[in-house]
């Protein structure tokens, strides 16, 4: 059963409020340490959230000597009650300009398995949908007062070609994909922009469970320059590498023996 963590933060005093200040969740390693030291570099305050302590720790030192005002929370996103007390917390000395919702696990069929398990599922879904839902409610109110601001959902090309050996990770990309454009247009008007990126393959800690072919694989830091891009731009949907993107997008409407074939050379397993 899950038990929330003690909420365990630092240096959580910011800077004057003329400095951006950027909140990242999933920040201690992968996609989400990447964009907090990119934005580091750029000059913005950055709060990292994430689940390892020691991890955590290494990417605000990281941040740190970029030159960035720095904070590190380690909870779980799950611990609602703890993620929105931390929010607060920085927003009585800074705005919540950018919120990077990338806090996510990968689980799914284990080798001998056919499907996932119940269990499996159940976590996935809480922590890459759920988890991020309610997120982004404890990060809205202020920047809906304030008429300004920018969030980033994290999904997947999972999102539009589903893995049947992750159905539940697909789900939560596909439904993180679905709130964040319905949000978009939901928030039109009020001075907030939501931006959904849809990653392919990307060398990260997380993607390490995952057992067999993972073609076109970017950097953390090369998909982390193409979020943050995306995002500057306004876009609302952006997916790479460009050609996976634009195929996983057309995928349902191709036949089902046709996509099975073509989706043969990169059926996984997680250990």
């Amino acid at each position: 059963m899950f038990q929330s963590p003690n909420m365990r933060a630092r240096s959580l005093r910011m800077a004057d409020r003329g400095q951006r200040t950027a909140l990242i969740t999933g920040a201690s390693s992968g996609i989400g340490a990447a964009v907090a030291g990119q934005l580091a570099r750029e000059g913005w305050n950055v709060v990292l959230v994430g689940r390892d302590a020691a991890r955590l720790d290494a990417v605000a030192v990281s941040c740190q000597a970029a030159g960035a005002r720095c904070s590190a929370a380690s909870l779980d996103i799950r611990d609602h009650a703890a993620f929105a007390a931390l929010v607060a917390d920085v927003e009585r000395s800074s705005a919540i300009d950018l919120f990077v919702s990338n806090a996510g696990v990968l689980d799914g069929r284990h080798d001998g398995e056919c499907v996932e398990s119940a269990e499996a599922a159940r976590d996935v879904l809480d922590i890459n949908l759920m988890a991020a839902v309610e997120a982004i409610h404890a990060i809205l109110p202020g920047m809906r007062a304030r008429r300004s601001g920018r969030i980033i959902l994290v999904s997947s090309l999972a999102a539009f070609a589903p893995l049947a050996d992750a159905p539940a990770y697909s789900a939560s990309k596909f439904g993180l994909l679905a709130y964040g454009v319905a949000l978009r247009e939901a928030l039109h008007g009020e001075g907030v922009s939501v931006t959904v990126v849809c990653p392919g393959y990307v060398a990260t800690r997380m993607a390490a469970v995952h057992l067999g072919h993972r073609p076109w694989e970017l950097s953390a830091s090369q998909a982390a320059a193409k979020i943050l891009k995306a995002a500057a731009k306004g876009k609302e949907i952006y997916g790479f590498p460009a050609h996976l993107y634009w195929s996983s997008r057309i995928s349902l409407f191709v036949p089902e023996l046709l996509r099975r074939a073509f989706t043969k050379g990169i059926r996984f397993h997680v250990g």
